[in-house]
């Protein structure tokens, strides 16, 4: 008799992870109320991950082992998927840890919204809060972005989903593909990807991840995961949307005028954008484009504001300030950073 393929599959590549991999492993055996299967996939570990990897297929058939020999998450990660049987595919690292009944919420989800193609959820941050507080702030702020309409609304600020507590429609992959290799980081891109072409994606209430931080995370250690790279690659998705949705294709008004704020938005230049003019708390600041006093702005409808300005508490003001005047994001606005 055929064995009948479970709804899930659940996608771990790892690299020298001995120290995480049992939890990680032990977490997705433990998931209750709905069959997977788990791939884990090894991309040329030195250390004793593949036998642990190994104890645990022995054990329990619903783990399987494949080797990738090119080297990177991209390459692990698409290879684990290619290789997998079912409709939802679950993203899971070896150094975090997934909460009981993560996958079934999340495919009780999906299975409710066939208009959703993926779907993630909150996460916990697990490490020195102190010594990473940028990563604090950010956990707090992907939390914080719930529905649809918020991630669709804050897309080009960071990445708004967690890339391991992240599960997704197969059909999905097949139509726009999964994960791109590149000087940007793979995630965020794919997400940016989906989301520009029409793919809806939820996040549950619920906390179903612990997201460990590490001196080892790969977004500690690796270029394509820098500050450049980020606005990089998100600034080219920006720039294709604007030129759509922008009523004032190409120019813009960017609210942030310092050094670092400038240079951020500069890479819109490359694609055909014009910066008019910019918006800035101090009237005293002198630019070679005009300097808008942030009081002084006009009212809807008469140019299409950028905000780049990274400050959560100070970009959270502006946005209240241009609700008060009649803006509207998506529409009048979008904030980048």
């Amino acid at each position: 008799m055929t064995k009948t393929p479970p709804p899930i599959s659940v996608i771990l590549p790892f690299y020298n992870a001995a120290s995480t991999l049992h939890r990680a492993i032990e977490s997705i055996a433990s998931q209750r109320g709905i069959p997977f299967e788990c791939m884990l996939i090894n991309n040329n570990s030195t250390d004793e991950s593949v036998e642990i990897a190994k104890r645990w297929t022995a054990q329990d058939d619903r783990f399987s082992l494949m080797h990738e020999k090119e080297q990177g998450v991209v390459f692990a990660s698409n290879a684990g998927a290619a290789k997998s049987s079912g409709n939802y595919i679950a993203r899971m690292d070896a150094d975090d840890f997934s909460y009981p009944d993560r996958l079934q919420l999340q495919a009780e989800f999906l299975d409710a919204n066939p208009d959703y193609g993926a779907v993630s959820g909150r996460v916990k941050h697990v490490g020195d809060v102190e010594n990473t507080k940028g990563f604090a702030r950010y956990v707090k702020w992907v939390n914080s972005v719930q529905t649809y309409r918020e991630i669709w609304n804050s897309r080009f600020i960071e990445s708004p989903i967690v890339n391991p507590s992240a599960m997704w429609r197969k059909e999905v992959v097949a139509e726009h593909g999964q994960y791109r290799s590149g000087d940007f980081p793979e995630d965020y891109e794919m997400w940016l990807r989906w989301l520009s072409k029409g793919v809806k994606v939820g996040k549950l209430e619920e906390t179903i991840l612990d997201w460990h931080d590490s001196a080892t995370r790969l977004t500690r250690t690796q270029a394509v995961y820098s500050d450049a790279s980020f606005y990089q690659m998100k600034t080219r998705y920006l720039a294709a949307w604007l030129a759509e949705h922008n009523p004032f294709h190409p120019r813009i008004a960017v609210w942030g005028a310092s050094r670092i704020s400038r240079r951020r938005a500069s890479l819109l230049t490359q694609y055909g954008i014009e910066i008019e003019s910019y918006i800035d708390i101090k009237r005293s600041r002198q630019l070679e484009q005009e300097v808008i006093y942030f009081e002084e702005i006009p009212p809807p409808g008469k140019l299409f504001i950028l905000t780049y300005i990274r400050q959560m508490n100070a970009r959270d003001r502006i946005q209240d300030f241009l609700h008060r005047r009649g803006y509207e994001e998506g529409v009048n606005y979008v904030l980048v950073s």
